[in-house]
């Protein structure tokens, strides 16, 4: 059961952390002389920004796939 979480797991990230997208934060209207609508982030500027910061940690995710590899082969194989 825990074998299957850490690959889920590990699925997931590798999943948002290889797409190549262009993640655009949508460019508010401004209002009055130049002034630019302040407001909370959305649901979607939260996970665009998550992605974004997945990028950056590429190098760590890899390192952490060979790790989850090893495991598989030693600690879970039968």
């Amino acid at each position: 059961m825990i074998a299957n979480l850490i690959l889920f797991g590990t699925l997931m990230v590798n999943a948002g952390a290889v797409l190549n997208f262009n993640f655009k934060k949508k460019t508010s209207e401004t209002e009055g002389f130049g002034e630019k609508d302040v407001s909370e982030p959305t649901t979607g500027d939260q996970i665009r920004q998550f992605l974004q910061n997945l990028k950056f940690f590429r190098i760590f995710i890899g390192l952490w796939n060979i790790c989850v590899m090893f495991m598989m082969l030693v600690l879970f194989g039968s």
